[in-house]
């Protein structure tokens, strides 16, 4: 899930990823923009960077994230941030089994904490510089090679 997105470059690069790791849907939340515009017309903006990945990934957007993480969680799947917080395990302790959504979130603020709340765990990754964060396309693309290829 990719919530409160705010770069249409990162959505594309994510789109991308996705793509290549084989992720099943992306679910597109909050002001995060969408592969398509509200006419229907594939944006060229995510199209420069996802090259096509735009097309291959199943992706849906939402309007009620909540509703959906609730609906999700109750179909036995598991829900986990992709985010740092007090709670966060590091994110190559994640193991998967099932069904799993990940959720990353705005560049500036992260995950909203009333999404966080959804979540079965918090995984982050730990940095060594004097930097933070990554870069939320980059974030996603290192968390799910390590996690979806063990």
């Amino acid at each position: 899930m990719l919530h409160n997105i705010r770069s249409v470059y990162n959505v594309g690069s994510i789109f991308r990823t996705a793509d290549a790791i084989g992720v099943g849907t992306i679910y597109i939340s909050g002001y995060t923009p969408a592969p398509k515009d509200r006419f229907g017309r594939w944006r060229n903006d995510v199209s420069k960077v996802a090259l096509g990945a735009e097309k291959n990934v199943p992706w849906r957007q939402i309007k009620n994230p909540k509703k959906l993480l609730d609906e999700l969680k109750k179909s036995g799947a598991k829900i986990i941030a992709l985010e740092q917080a007090a709670n966060s395990v590091d994110y190559k302790k994640v193991k998967i089994s099932g069904d799993t959504v990940f959720i990353v979130g705005n560049e500036v603020d992260g995950v909203e904490k009333n999404i966080l709340s959804f979540c079965d765990m918090v995984a982050e990754i730990p940095m060594q510089g004097k930097k933070e964060s990554l870069n939320v396309s980059v974030a996603f693309g290192v968390a799910m090679f390590r996690i979806l290829n063990k």
